[in-house]
């Protein structure tokens, strides 16, 4: 599962060859979530409503290069990391 980005305590990720819609991995400590790149919103898990608002806000400023990384990954295995939540 490669690693997209990490910040915070906060890491996220996306496996190869996943099944629609098109989401990502985050996971801080304990806690997972897969998180709709459309919406932002949770599809399974929980997170803590700070870290939520932090992913959140990342993935706002990120949602294009996501969406890309989704694409490429199903289709050639390639990714490119994401710059961290500054």
């Amino acid at each position: 599962m490669p690693i997209i980005s990490s910040f915070l305590g906060i890491v996220i990720s996306m496996y190869f060859n996943e099944h629609n819609p098109p989401h990502f991995h985050a996971r801080y400590n304990e806690f997972r979530a897969e998180i709709l790149i459309e919406t932002l919103a949770v599809k399974e898990g929980k997170l803590p409503p700070r870290i939520l608002g932090l992913i959140t806000e990342w993935a706002e400023l990120h949602k294009d290069e996501l969406m890309e990384n989704w694409n490429s990954l199903e289709k050639t295995g390639d990714y490119k990391v994401i710059k961290p939540l500054i």
